[in-house]
């Protein structure tokens, strides 16, 4: 019997070492070999500092394909690479800044984000030359971070990035500086519409620029940034000071990156200057300079490097031109070449941005399944090697039984009597805290439903204020208007009941079917709203944030001001997407 139980314990070992054997990962050095193989074929038709490399019309579709699916591949192998640290840092910019060029935010913000987690736990293992090498690169990346975050309408993280560039930057003495402060100005300008507040970060970065580096073309950047405010502000004839000087220096001014002229700035900034000069009726000077910028375009044409952009500005200009020479027909002419044009390059990039999200949904979701897959094995092999482990466990706990066995028989009752009291006294105090933790969640749903109550009650009595208000203008206007105002007031009051009632359909199959969801929030989370669960259902859903305002009657901005509420609530950092984390619960 004995013989019996060693054999099977020697089985029992030679088991789990097999399964040890199954779940060994790549070594270091070996992820690091494969990744340079990778990136080697990979840099055969796409090399990294090849420009065409970050354009999206470079690539086919079969070279999509393999350029995706080998660039993921290298990506998780970087997890398993040790020592490498500064080849490991540069891979996840180079892939931020990939998928930043080619305009997919949500992926380049996943990689900047692993560039700096990886850099904060690795930078005490640089050399002193390196860190200085990554300053520009850490500044750099933090505005493209931010700026992918602003496209994909996530403000308040666009925001947050913004503000740490400006405090990294802010005891520095190198161009990203004031790039840093231009670049929040861009964000208030594009994104907040805060003209006003743009316009000071503009003038700081430009007052730093002119004293520091008055030869960077960074100067002409700010300077067309402050000219365009001027021109919104409609304060034409400080931008026309701005634009005329731009035009002057991009004529000369080499780009510090490409070492060549920058043509797209040098022919934007004189069709600014062209347009400006006649909107001031200035038609004898904007001639000129349009006579200038002409032959500019027309050699680039010649060439064919004349980018699309660059030729929607300069036919815009010329429209501009042409309707201050009182020349209709022309100008009429010039205005179908342009909408011609525009539309063809709205389809195309339109086709193009359809088929590369497609291309990425594709194999995104084929690495989804594939890296389900793995950890479906990898589980598997763990629950093979615990159930190996406890099957021992259990052999080894038989034999001790068997020897210890006639003691415990002696005693066997007096231990079952003890455990059955301790049981009873058990499932009492369990029973208790049932009660009282039932208690408190109802109390807890009641004081949620109040508050959902409290702000239902709010929006009603706002949309009963506008009703009250049409029935007034009704009463103050002539009877030949007045038709019209209640027929208005009779639709608006029809939408009411109709979006009420849609609205209050779709939540309730919404409730239904996110139950198991709205417990687990519920225990996690049980200071929620009833309003702010349904806010992290519908967000699971991913539905557009138009759309949940839409649902939830509400404006845009106090959306906003709700997710901003959802993210104290649940205690996420700064760096944490609000989206990702709600559909990773």
């Amino acid at each position: 019997m004995f013989k019996y139980y060693v054999s099977l314990l020697c089985f029992a070992v030679l088991a789990t070492t097999n399964l040890w054997s199954q779940n060994t990962t790549l070594t270091s050095e070996e992820a690091f070999a494969q990744f340079k193989s990778i990136s080697d074929s990979i840099s055969s038709e796409f090399p990294e500092d090849d420009i065409k490399t970050y354009r999206r019309a470079s690539f086919s579709d079969s070279q999509l394909e393999t350029y995706l699916s080998l660039h993921f591949k290298r990506q998780d192998l970087l997890k398993q690479i040790d020592g490498h640290y500064s080849f490991v840092i540069n891979s996840y910019l180079h892939s931020g800044n990939w998928f930043k060029e080619i305009d997919f935010p949500k992926e380049s913000i996943k990689s900047y984000l692993n560039f700096f987690d990886y850099y904060q736990k690795n930078e005490k293992y640089l050399t002193d030359e390196d860190r200085k090498h990554y300053i520009e690169m850490r500044s750099y990346a933090r505005s493209m971070l931010a700026d992918s975050y602003a496209k994909l309408g996530l403000l308040d993280s666009a925001d947050i990035q913004h503000k740490k560039n400006l405090e990294f930057t802010k005891h520095l003495d190198y161009i990203y500086k004031p790039s840093s402060i231009n670049n929040y100005g861009l964000f208030l300008y594009w994104h907040k519409k805060e003209l006003d507040s743009a316009l000071y970060y503009f003038k700081r970065a430009y007052t730093i620029t002119q004293t520091n580096f008055p030869n960077h073309t960074l100067i002409g950047s700010i300077r067309d940034n402050i000219a365009d405010v001027y021109r919104d502000q409609n304060n034409h004839a400080e931008a026309l000071v701005l634009y005329e000087a731009n035009f002057d220096f991009y004529k000369n001014a080499i780009n510090e990156r490409s070492l060549t002229k920058d043509i797209p700035r040098l022919i934007s900034a004189g069709a600014q200057l062209v347009t400006t000069n006649a909107y001031l009726n200035r038609v004898g000077e904007a001639q000129r300079v349009f006579s200038d910028l002409e032959k500019i375009v027309l050699h680039q044409e010649q060439i064919n490097d004349l980018a699309a952009s660059s030729k929607l500005e300069f036919l815009r200009a010329k429209e501009k031109l042409l309707e201050a020479q009182s020349n209709i027909t022309a100008a009429y002419a010039t205005a179908k070449q342009i909408k011609n044009y525009a539309d063809s390059l709205q389809h195309i990039a339109k086709i193009n941005d359809i088929k590369w999200q497609e291309e990425l949904n594709d194999f995104t979701i084929d690495r989804i399944a594939l890296n389900f897959k793995l950890d479906r094995i990898q589980k598997e092999n763990k629950i093979k090697s615990q159930k190996t482990k406890l099957w021992i466990t259990g052999l080894l706990s038989s034999i001790f039984i068997i020897l210890l066995m006639g003691l415990i028989i002696s005693r066997r009752q007096h231990l079952i009597n003890a455990k059955n009291k301790q049981l009873l006294a058990e499932q009492k105090l369990k029973t208790s805290s049932l009660e009282v933790a039932q208690l408190n969640s109802d109390i807890k749903s009641k004081e949620r439903d109040l508050s959902d109550f409290a702000i239902k009650l709010t929006q009603d009595q706002d949309w009963a204020k506008g009703i009250a208000d049409q029935l007034e203008a009704i009463k103050q206007t002539s009877s030949k208007e007045r038709e019209q105002l209640i027929a208005e007031l009779d639709q608006t009051i029809n939408n009411k009941i109709n979006v009420d009632s849609d609205t209050q359909e779709f939540f309730e199959h919404l409730d239904h079917l996110n139950n198991a969801f709205y417990s687990k929030l519920t225990d996690e989370y049980p200071n929620l709203s009833k309003n702010e669960i349904r806010l992290c259902s519908l967000i699971r859903l991913k539905i557009e944030s138009r759309n949940i305002a839409t649902l939830q009657n509400i404006t845009l901005a106090s959306l906003n001001t709700s997710r901003y509420r959802l993210r104290k609530k649940l205690n996420l950092p700064e760096n944490t997407d609000l989206d990702v984390f709600i559909q990773n619960l």
